[in-house]
């Protein structure tokens, strides 16, 4: 039989079997584990019908992700090259844009929300473009903001003695 990776909530349960079975009581074992006591009565109740093989057999909450490590790991892979290399006629990343790009990988659809979720648990944080134009000349702009902007700008009146 294969051997699956047990996650961070089984490891949890089994350290806390382990010293339950040693003898150390449920506050202390909480401690420990970093959970709270009330846990650790249940876990305990579970290790006293089924041994230590029910705190492994425990089923994860919540639903269960489409998409595995690997395939997130080739997502975020496929986001840190140009949008543009994907079909798209901008260098900006959207919700809709990302989604689409996992779409076509995996053949999942997520919406807006799920999408933001899946960026922020692969380190991505909202960024905004600067909003200039594309055309803009810089020099030009510099000229206007140095000669032309402080001829315009009004002057407090001057009073005469």
């Amino acid at each position: 039989m294969a051997q699956r990776r047990l996650s961070e909530a089984a490891k949890k349960r089994l350290k806390a079997g382990r010293l339950l079975l040693a003898g150390k009581g449920c506050a202390e074992v909480a401690l420990a584990v970093g959970v709270a006591r009330q846990t650790v009565y249940t876990w305990k109740r579970l290790l006293d019908e089924g041994g230590i093989d029910a705190l492994r057999e425990v089923p994860e909450r919540g639903r269960p992700a489409q998409l595995d490590e690997q395939q997130l790991a080739a997502v975020r892979a496929a986001l840190l090259q140009s949008p543009v290399e994907h079909g798209f006629g901008t260098e900006l990343w959207t919700l809709k844009r990302v989604g689409a790009v996992i779409e076509r990988m995996h053949g999942v659809r997520f919406g807006q929300t799920q999408v933001w979720r899946i960026l922020g648990s692969l380190g991505f944080s909202p960024q905004k473009p600067e909003k200039r134009a594309i055309e803009r000349n810089e020099d030009a702009v510099r000229n206007w903001k140095r000669r032309t902007w402080p001829a315009l700008k009004k002057k407090p009146d001057e009073k005469a003695d």
